[in-house]
């Protein structure tokens, strides 16, 4: 199966906010569809902490991504666990009905469990009726598409969607340890402020893959 055909199904990039019992967590998704005028469906990895803390809080907040997001975001959420780091320690948010959702969002939904979840081989699907949801910032959807063609993002090993990157033998790879980028070449014969595109980290964040 060419597992290529599955970017075209049309998806956006969202961060899925919660709590633990000390702090704010969340982490980036794609796989949220809208099943009725107050219910939404959410796909969450096993192995994520928010998980975790969804289950156990009930309530969680979706905070709608733009395709001029910043560019701390992705990493954050992304390619960091809660478990480890309090996620939103640097983040600018908003506390709506006791969860932190990004304030650079076009906006977001807070949403509490209806007690349905489908448990698959790596993911939870949650269920949730939608409480309360408002608009912050008039600005384009970021879709799954144009972050990986525009934005040349890559997936987190824990998301639904994400595919192992092909190498190339007959020639160099790096990739970036913090968000995942994948630069093809010599990274070496950039100039010494290269930045990745991603998480705008340097150069010295790559590793020969």
């Amino acid at each position: 199966m060419n597992k290529d055909i599955l970017r075209n199904i049309s998806y956006g990039v969202y961060v899925v906010s919660t709590t633990d019992s000390t702090k704010s967590t969340g982490c980036i998704v794609n796989s949220i569809m809208q099943v009725s005028s107050d219910t939404v469906a959410l796909s969450i990895n096993h192995q994520n902490y928010t998980n975790e803390c969804v289950k156990k809080n009930k309530k969680f907040a979706i905070s709608i991504l733009s395709t001029d997001v910043d560019d701390n975001i992705i990493p954050v959420f992304g390619f960091q666990s809660g478990r480890d780091c309090d996620k939103f320690e640097t983040i600018e948010k908003i506390n709506i009905q006791g969860i932190d959702v990004i304030k650079d969002s076009i906006g977001y939904l807070i949403c509490e469990l209806t007690g349905d979840i489908i448990e698959t081989d790596t993911h939870s699907l949650f269920l949730a009726k939608i409480l309360d949801g408002d608009i912050l910032n008039k600005k384009e959807p970021m879709t799954y598409a144009y972050y990986h063609a525009v934005k040349k993002g890559k997936s987190p090993k824990t998301a639904p969607t994400y595919i192992e990157e092909k190498t190339d033998e007959q020639g160099l790879i790096y990739k970036c340890k913090i968000c995942g980028y994948i630069y093809k070449g010599d990274i070496n014969l950039e100039p010494d402020d290269y930045i990745c595109p991603i998480c705008k980290k340097p150069k010295s964040f790559f590793e020969k893959i």
